[in-house]
């Protein structure tokens, strides 16, 4: 199982994500462990990001503790993911988590899929 204390993380958390993910989690009644990230394949560009509060550990679940915030990547994302940073920002017309992923190849115009490549050797040199 992956640990906490992995050499790099595969996501990171501005303080905007992790005070509001902190901040819906407080305001649950129910016993979340963290917050679950992924990927799914689906939408106009391909695959989508996924987010939902997790009552348990998965088996083998990539685990990265951050600014209080305890983030379970399932381990089919973690190549799509590495290197992602996750922010919340919020415009006059809407709020929302963002994705800031180096593997990411295009979106699309609605901006609520993407195109993700797994993470190479050669780009995460670069990171």
């Amino acid at each position: 199982m992956a640990s906490a204390k992995s050499r790099f993380k595969v996501v990171t958390l501005t303080d905007a994500a992790a005070d509001r993910v902190r901040e819906i989690m407080s305001q649950s009644d129910k016993p979340y462990v963290g917050l679950r990230v992924g990927v799914k394949n689906g939408g106009c560009a391909g695959m989508s990001y996924t987010m939902e509060f997790a009552e348990a550990d998965g088996p083998h679940d990539e685990v990265v503790e951050e600014k209080g915030v305890r983030v379970l990547i399932d381990p089919k994302a973690v190549l799509f993911l590495l290197g992602t940073q996750m922010d919340f920002q919020t415009t006059k017309l809407t709020s929302g988590f963002v994705f800031n992923n180096p593997n990411q190849t295009s979106a699309c115009g609605c901006g609520e899929s993407v195109a993700i490549e797994p993470a190479s050797a050669e780009r995460m040199a670069g990171a």
